[in-house]
């Protein structure tokens, strides 16, 4: 019975502490070692880290820290769209001409044309443009995240975001499962587990999904790429492009605090624990580790289990072009009729169609609106130019600006794929919120692209 008054008592004065109590329990405890430490260590080389702290003062500093981390992010998402344009065409070249060659050796052995179809322009394709649209990208990303990684710096972004999380009554630790659904939303989900605090790891949890992942980046480099950038010199694209993404990308970290302040003081209430972080000393990068964290672990891993959600997307997707209602096939009728639908969105019924058929994997969005909208049964071979996807997206389908801008929101914004729900609920064990993270990412999307395609509606801009 003592015991229960203790620690009821305990939980009376919770309440009345200042809200930097636990910082300062642990100041002082980090203080007390320090001084501890003098008395008995004296270290040999008592200038070792002085160059650590020096990197330190720089990129954890209230003033540097946030700019050094954005040009660092700009830099690895340019590298990603410039690098990965050129590989992905020429994959696309390789993987799609093997389509050809198997669909030909079919057609020679006299199998039926709906075998060919079903096996060749359906499933095979499906897989030929995630491989070619995803490979690339993550083998530049991926090396160049685990680079960051290996080097020390991670942590550093952990502090220097700590405050943020802390304010939006979020745990520290989160912008390290955030800078891992850069790579995989599912793989971001899985790195909550660093949080011990079973609250703010849920909303770690439910908030991932804003950060794009891999998958999304196709869709947000071709929109930035063919309706952005094309605006501008050569020479200038991928810069334009990769700093239309890493704009989206903030916009997604900005709702990564905003709802995980609104759940922090609504279904998730309650106290920031304390955030302890020891900064690890720099160390020269190991390549051999980087490639095979960044190839086999990462690149490997996420590829796989995309190939395995995409070979039945692309099933699905070729039989709805090949069943024939009237004069159209059974993709553009389920389009036609949920365009009113995305018209109010600043979208259209193809976009909705691909995002619905996509949800094993966001990869195959793009390809999915380019075989509805040219009304052929089979995907395109592969990225096409720029000015093409142009003349077929705005003359040929009257997409507008709104319409690119509100298809980048909702990519960014939209509910997680079949993978990370599927993860959410292993690591929740709950079907109620895993329930309540599809709402929240699906729900903001279409509540942000109803609103801007009001009001871009409203000032006259469509």
């Amino acid at each position: 019975m003592e015991a229960n008054k203790i620690l009821a008592k305990a939980e009376t004065l919770r309440g009345t502490l200042s809200t930097g109590f636990r910082d300062e329990i642990v100041k002082s405890l980090y203080s007390e070692a320090e001084a501890i430490a003098r008395r008995a260590v004296k270290p040999v080389e008592g200038k070792r880290y002085d160059f650590d702290q020096k990197i330190d003062r720089l990129v954890t500093s209230p003033i540097a820290g946030l700019p050094i981390m954005l040009i660092l992010l700009g830099i690895i998402i340019w590298l990603t769209v410039s690098g990965a344009n050129v590989a992905s065409i020429a994959l696309a070249d390789v993987l799609f001409a093997v389509g050809d060659w198997g669909r030909a050796l079919f057609v020679q052995i006299g199998a039926p044309w709906w075998i060919t179809g079903f096996i060749w322009d359906g499933v095979y394709l499906a897989l030929a443009w995630v491989v070619s649209v995803m490979l690339p990208p993550m083998a530049i990303f991926f090396p160049a995240f685990t680079f960051l990684e290996d080097l020390g710096y991670l942590p550093r972004v952990a502090f220097n975001l700590d405050w943020l999380f802390k304010k939006a009554g979020a745990h520290g630790k989160q912008s390290l499962t955030m800078a891992m659904g850069f790579g995989c939303n599912a793989a971001g989900v899985i790195a909550t587990r660093v949080i011990d605090s079973p609250r703010e790891r849920l909303i770690a949890i439910l908030t991932n999904n804003f950060v794009p992942c891999n998958g999304r980046f196709p869709t947000l480099i071709m929109i930035a790429t063919v309706f952005v950038a094309a605006a501008f010199s050569p020479a200038l694209t991928s810069f334009i492009a990769a700093g239309t993404v890493v704009g989206v990308v903030l916009i997604g970290i900005g709702f990564t605090f905003l709802m995980s302040w609104l759940l922090s003081r609504t279904v998730l209430k309650g106290e920031a624990s304390a955030f302890t972080l020891e900064l690890p000393p720099y160390r020269r990068p190991n390549i051999a580790r980087i490639l095979y964290t960044s190839i086999l672990d990462r690149t490997i891993f996420v590829l796989w289990r995309a190939m395995q959600t995409a070979a039945p997307a692309g099933a699905i997707i070729w039989i709805l072009a090949n069943i024939t209602v009237g004069d159209s096939n059974l993709a553009r009728v389920i389009a036609d009729w949920l365009n009113p639908f995305g018209l109010l969105l600043g979208l259209d019924g193809v976009i909705l169609l691909a995002y619905i058929i996509a949800i094993p994997a966001n990869e195959i969005v793009v390809p999915t609106m380019m075989m509805v909208y040219m009304g052929t049964g089979t995907m395109i071979n592969g990225p096409g130019t720029s000015a093409g996807i142009f003349d077929l997206l705005v003359n040929g389908n009257g997409w507008t600006m709104l319409t690119a801008v509100n298809l980048m929101l909702f990519a960014l914004l939209h509910n997680p794929c079949a993978t990370t729900i599927l993860t959410i609920y292993r690591e929740t064990k709950s079907y109620k919120w895993t329930v309540i993270s599809v709402l929240i990412t699906l729900g903001t999307a279409f509540l942000v692209t109803f609103l801007t395609a009001s009001f871009a509606r409203l000032m006259g801009w469509v």
